[in-house]
């Protein structure tokens, strides 16, 4: 038991997580960082929901602390793409960009999902300064200042009127002239005194004249092409997320929408390979959750490596 190994995929919250109670497990485990090493808080500046952090901590920091954790306890962390998965026969296979491959009896995916932008340019750029893709993570920075959310579906509404408990104004920004969300939430949004909407329109650019951080947004009406300017201090894109699994994709269950389906913990269709983090939680997408996520992931793959025959039971993963 003591010389089993398993090999994680990504480096965010999830997967450290899970590298780290395996680890713990003296299971040795193998991680691979992937594209977006450190997952989306890298991106993050201030992070101010993580538990024991009263005065909060930098994404990029709180990533490194979990890292450097991760490895105290034995965890190794490659850097590396996954180009193929092969799950139908063990042990698993695993086949990066540069060539390697890799074999293990156990398998964590905690590859993440990725949230949609607007793909403008100054988006991106101002991401963690003023553009956000998640209303629960940085709402709080915005008590008393107006903002605007883009998108027309329940998962925009549902963050513009959770912003409104903070922000003085919301603007809701939508490409069309109806709204593609359920009817409930449709009326709690206009039934909501600090929701203004702008339709037919899109973000042509997100403003920061030269500070550094969002001061407005310049948007463009589809039908006229009329440009028009608005102040405010933050812009929120809730246009949705995808799940990064097209590795998977006739492999392991997925649902309507790209998200590893789970059973039983984390456990997937196939016996061996397990799911945490926002590749299978497409509901609350959070940092703390996808972190117990994590955990769960790696007790039910140590508890899974238990079960194995001992010839399995003290198969290593192998780098090639």
């Amino acid at each position: 038991m003591a010389d089993q190994h398993i090999v994680i995929i990504g480096s965010g919250p999830a997967g450290l997580t899970a590298a780290l109670y395996a680890a713990r497990a003296n299971l040795t485990p193998l991680l691979i960082e992937g594209v977006e090493a450190g997952g989306q808080l890298m991106l993050t500046t201030m992070v101010d929901n993580w538990p024991g952090f009263r005065d909060g901590i930098m994404g990029p920091d709180l990533m490194a602390e979990m890292r450097a954790q991760a490895e105290r306890f034995g965890t190794e962390v490659i850097e590396g793409d996954i180009t193929k998965v092969t799950l139908g026969e063990r042990p698993f296979t695993l086949e990066l960009r540069d060539g390697r491959r890799i074999t293990t009896e156990a398998l964590v995916i905690a590859t993440g999902a990725s949230a949609r932008w607007l793909e403008i340019g100054s988006d991106r750029k101002l991401a963690g300064h003023g553009v956000s893709t998640c209303a629960t993570c940085d709402g709080y920075f915005f008590k008393g200042k107006p903002i605007a959310v883009v998108g027309g579906g329940d998962s925009a509404l549902e963050e513009a009127n959770y912003l409104t408990k903070f922000a003085s104004k919301v603007t809701l920004i939508h490409r069309r002239d109806t709204l593609r969300a359920s009817k409930i939430m449709q009326d709690k949004a206009f039934a909501n005194s600090k929701i203004d909407f702008i339709w037919d329109s899109e973000i042509a650019e997100v403003a920061d004249v030269e500070k550094g951080e969002v001061t407005g947004i310049v948007v463009r009406n589809l039908k006229t092409g009329a440009l028009q300017d608005v102040s405010l201090d933050g812009v929120f894109i809730a246009i949705g997320h995808t799940p990064n699994t097209s590795l998977f994709e006739g492999q392991l269950d997925l649902d309507a929408n790209g998200y590893i389906v789970t059973r039983e913990g984390t456990r997937t269709n196939v016996p061996g390979v397990f799911a945490a983090g926002d590749v299978q939680d497409h509901v609350y997408r959070q940092a703390v959750t996808a972190a117990g996520s994590g955990c769960m992931a790696a007790i039910d793959a140590e508890r899974y490596l238990e079960g194995l025959p001992q010839d399995l039971g003290q198969a290593q993963h192998t780098v090639a």
